[in-house]
């Protein structure tokens, strides 16, 4: 790598899981399998929504959007962690930068697509007869634009904080991606900024819109619970359980992971608390959505037997 601002060390090693064989094929088999079921999963939810008509709504336009976002997350870090799985597993300090700025871009996009998704629920579930003007199809491209576009300047930001940084060795980074708290630890130069922006970064992404998230449904519960029919309530709740899920398992792993700087690196134990927001979620959200939806299900099946 050229002197001057950039590093001193032109590759990372990234760090596997475990040494021990055995374990390791079977975490192969297992990250593979999710592999599989993320990009298999979220496509068939985006091939769905975008063949059926009257899943042209603005549930499934961010759901939609979500899709993306875990197809992304997934083809940018697990095939280096099978990688790591059965070779040394090297990455260029420039491909360490390109995953680094995709992650962030994806994690604090799909942070912000949380909000929005349980605004939309909240204006489906309590301001009904307003439903239609307040979640039109304007305010949709409105609110992912901004969702994406803030996800992305998030991202730049603090992807352009590292490339001042020295990187005079060691160059194995205890982790299985390259991540920005990860990455920090290995700097030979000082990364209190960085440190600082990130955390403030994390509070605002993580913090606020998790704030957002969850008082959005203390009104959506609040109104369901004054529903007088059982049946009615069954189906509000199914259209946001799985919701509240989700986002309770991202929030709470992420919200941990960009903390961490200022605690110290915990090696095994921050592996195992990315592999939700990394691994599982992207895989198990196709199934969370749409294995109670009917509308879906259905639009499915007919998808399925017109060909």
């Amino acid at each position: 790598m050229a002197s001057g601002n950039q590093s001193a060390i032109t590759m990372f090693i990234l760090q596997s899981f475990i040494d021990d064989p055995w374990i390791q094929n079977v975490l192969f088999c297992l990250f593979f399998a999710l592999f599989v079921a993320a990009i298999a999963g979220n496509g068939l939810i985006i091939t769905v929504i975008h063949s059926s008509a009257n899943l042209h709504t603005p549930m499934y336009f961010f759901l939609v959007n979500l899709s993306l976002m875990d197809v992304i997350c997934t083809v940018t870090v697990l095939p280096k962690v099978l990688q790591s799985l059965v070779a040394e597993n090297a990455i260029s300090y420039g491909g360490c930068l390109t995953q680094m700025f995709i992650f962030t871009w994806v994690l604090g996009s799909e942070l912000l697509l949380f909000s929005a998704m349980a605004y939309d629920r909240y204006l489906a579930i309590c301001r009904p007869l307003h439903y239609g003007t307040l979640m039109s199809g304007r305010v949709c491209m409105a609110l992912a634009t901004f969702v994406w576009f803030t996800g992305a300047l998030n991202s730049l930001v603090l992807t352009c904080l590292v490339l001042p940084l020295s990187f005079c060795g060691p160059n194995l980074i205890t982790h299985f991606f390259c991540e920005i708290p990860s990455v920090l630890t290995l700097s030979c130069s000082p990364t209190f900024t960085n440190d600082i922006m990130t955390v403030v970064a994390d509070m605002f992404l993580t913090g606020l819109n998790f704030l957002l998230t969850m008082t959005s449904y203390v009104f959506i519960i609040a109104s369901i619970l004054r529903i007088r029919s059982a049946e009615g309530k069954k189906r509000a709740f199914s259209t946001c359980s799985a919701h509240l899920v989700v986002v309770t398992l991202y929030y709470s792993t992420a919200l941990y992971t960009y903390v961490r700087p200022a605690l110290g690196n915990a090696g095994l134990l921050d592996k195992f608390i990315a592999i939700p927001y990394t691994t599982v979620t992207p895989s198990l959200n196709p199934l969370i959505y749409t294995l109670r939806n009917k509308e879906f299900k259905t639009s499915f099946k007919r998808l399925l037997f017109a060909h």
